[in-house]
């Protein structure tokens, strides 16, 4: 049986694998100016897993999620407190330099979101800002590498120079946004939504996808469809109000939900 949450924590093992977290959150706080967003929040994130938040809207899920990278950073009213380690090292320590911190994370939004240029443009920018390879035959290796692990190489190999991202469909714009994210090499995917505007087709594409990178990356993912997260999710994660109610292995948490409010969402009832 999973384990409702403690202050501290329990060490929790991921099914997946024996590895220790990747990253520890504990007690997290967060204030958008007087209106307390988030409470008393603790987890751990595992690698090779898919972390999935669920709960009702505005509960919390997609606030949590940016604590993870600190996209927080530099909105005014944000205050912050409690601990978020990854690799045991506080990520908002002084010593740390935000971009770099950043740059361990990919980041998938809900609404495909390509560059305004073509296909090999979007997925060659990370790599090109942050000098992580030389241009040429190791740069034009790299964004075949990432099309390839996004299942889009096929669809678009032969318009890379010659096609916009934004002239994609909106399943594969969503692809190459994926694309774009492994580009700079992160250790950890953050979806927020990410099938959210697409149809079930490519929705579908997406997920598969999504259980194939989670042997590379952590993976968290925000998703509002109780099936989805049933489907690809090694863990959930329930939000209520701000606060983290219980987190534990999908079908557990599914299947024996420790609070009235989880019952009561995955039921349907609410939410």
């Amino acid at each position: 049986m999973y384990d409702k949450l403690q202050t501290p924590m329990p060490v929790m093992r991921n099914a997946r694998s024996n590895r220790p977290p990747l990253m520890n959150l504990r007690d997290v706080n967060l204030w958008y100016g007087k209106t307390h967003a988030l409470q008393d929040v603790s987890f751990d994130l595992y690698p090779e897993e898919i972390l999935a938040f669920i709960g009702p809207s505005g509960c919390g899920k997609s606030t949590a999620l940016k604590c993870l990278n600190r996209m927080h950073d530099g909105t005014r009213g944000v205050k912050i407190t409690g601990q978020i380690h990854m690799d045991g090292q506080d990520i908002h320590d002084r010593k740390i330099d935000p971009p770099l911190h950043r740059r361990r994370f990919g980041w998938v939004a809900q609404k495909p979101n390509p560059f305004p240029g073509t296909i090999w443009k979007n997925v060659a920018y990370g790599p090109r800002l942050h000098g992580l390879m030389r241009e040429g035959a190791e740069l034009e290796a790299h964004v075949e590498s990432c099309l390839r692990r996004a299942h889009l190489w096929d669809e678009v190999k032969d318009q890379l120079h010659t096609m916009n991202g934004t002239d994609l469909s909106g399943g594969q714009q969503q692809r190459l946004c994926i694309a774009r994210a492994l580009s700079i090499q992160p250790d950890v995917l953050l979806m927020d939504e990410p099938t959210g505007s697409i149809d079930p087709v490519a929705t579908a594409k997406i997920e598969e996808l999504m259980l194939e990178l989670r042997t590379d990356n952590a993976i968290v993912i925000v998703t509002h469809s109780m099936m989805q997260a049933r489907r690809i999710a090694d863990r959930v994660a329930y939000f209520h109000l701000g606060k983290l109610l219980e987190i534990g292995p999908t079908q557990e948490v599914f299947e024996r939900p420790a609070t009235d409010e989880a019952r009561r969402f995955i039921a349907g009832k609410f939410g």
